[in-house]
C-alpha cells in the first residue's frame, strides 16, 4: 500500500491542471484515512493509506471541480460540522460573519437573555439557525425554507446537534403569516446573485440555482419588506446577507414598504458590501 504522502504529492501535481487545491486534497484525504482534521494528512504523512480506490473516485469529482463538500457531504459553519449535499447551498464564511454581526449588534435592541422569537428564512442547511441557537438558548427560533428538500438538510442537521429549531415549508414570510407569529427577528440569507458570469464553475455547475440567484420580478427581499408589518407586534429587526451591488435596490425597496425604520448597510472582512441591518419601531 502507498503512503499517505505519495497519494498526497501525486495528487498535487495531477491536480494543477484541473485547478484543484491542495487544502481540498487533504480534506478528501483526511475523510478516507479517518482523520479528525485535513492537517493531520501532513502529521500523519508516513501512515499507509487504507482507500485508495475510494480516494481516487473522489478525485476524480474533484478534478470536475465539484465542490469538495459535497463530495464528502460535510460543511464546516463555525466549527461545527454540517452535513451538506446539493439540495443546499454551501455554507460560508461570509454568513459566518452576518451570525459575528448579530451577536455584537444584539444588544443595541433587545435584551438577548429574552425569550426572542426569530425566523431564519430560506434556512438551507441550517447553519444560521443553529449558530443563533448555540448563542442565545432563550431565543424561539424557526427555520424555513420554500424547499422541502433543503428543508430535510436542515432538519437531519438539527437532529445531530439537539434539535430544539421549528421548521417551516413555505416562501418568504408566508408560513409565519399562516401561523400568526408575532416576530422579534427576522434573519435571511437570499439569493441574491444578479450577475451569473462572475460565478465559479464550481458554484455555476453544482449548486441550487434557487439559492443563489436573484430575480427582482420574484425577490424575497420585497416579499420580506412588504409583508413584514403582518409578523411584527413590537419592535422587529431584519438581518440580510445580501449583494455587493444592491444597495441601491434594496434602499428603494425599503422607501417603499417600510415606515418608521432605521437601517444600517455593512461591509464584510474583505471590505465588501454584505449586510443589511433594518430595525423597525
Amino acid at each position: 500500500m502507498p503512503k499517505v504522502w505519495e497519494v498526497y504529492s501525486k495528487a498535487i501535481e495531477e491536480g494543477k491542471n484541473h485547478n484543484v487545491l491542495s487544502q481540498d486534497i487533504r480534506v478528501l484525504i483526511a475523510k478516507v484515512q479517518g482523520y479528525a482534521e485535513p492537517i493531520d494528512t501532513l502529521y500523519n504523512r508516513d501512515d499507509e493509506f487504507r482507500n485508495l480506490p475510494l480516494f481516487q473516485t473522489y478525485f476524480e469529482r474533484l478534478k470536475k471541480e465539484e465542490p469538495v463538500e459535497y463530495i464528502i457531504n460535510e460543511a464546516t459553519f463555525l466549527e461545527r460540522k454540517l452535513f451538506v449535499d446539493r439540495r443546499v447551498l454551501i455554507p460560508r464564511f461570509e454568513t459566518e460573519q452576518l451570525v459575528s454581526q448579530i451577536t455584537e449588534r444584539i444588544t443595541k435592541y433587545y435584551d438577548p437573555r429574552n425569550y426572542l422569537v426569530v425566523a431564519d428564512i430560506g434556512t438551507g442547511s441550517g447553519c444560521i439557525s443553529l449558530a443563533l441557537r448555540s448563542f442565545f438558548r432563550n431565543w424561539l427560533i424557526t427555520a424555513s425554507d420554500v424547499s422541502e428538500d433543503a428543508l430535510e438538510v436542515a432538519k437531519q442537521n438539527f437532529q445531530t446537534y439537539g434539535g430544539g429549531i421549528r421548521t417551516l415549508v413555505g416562501r418568504s414570510l408566508e408560513p409565519y403569516i399562516a401561523n400568526k407569529m408575532n416576530l422579534d427577528i427576522i434573519v435571511s440569507n437570499p439569493p441574491y446573485i444578479l450577475n451569473k458570469d462572475e460565478v465559479q464553475v464550481s458554484v455555476k455547475d453544482y449548486e441550487p440555482d434557487t439559492a443563489l440567484y436573484l430575480d427582482k420580478a420574484n425577490s424575497v427581499y420585497e416579499d420580506i419588506f412588504r409583508d413584514c408589518k403582518k409578523v411584527k407586534k413590537g419592535s422587529l429587526l431584519m438581518c440580510f446577507e445580501i449583494g455587493y451591488d444592491l444597495k441601491e435596490y434594496l434602499t428603494e425597496l425599503m422607501a417603499k414598504y417600510l415606515e418608521n425604520y432605521e437601517y444600517e448597510f455593512v461591509e464584510d472582512l474583505d471590505g465588501r458590501l454584505r449586510f443589511l441591518f433594518v430595525y423597525l419601531q
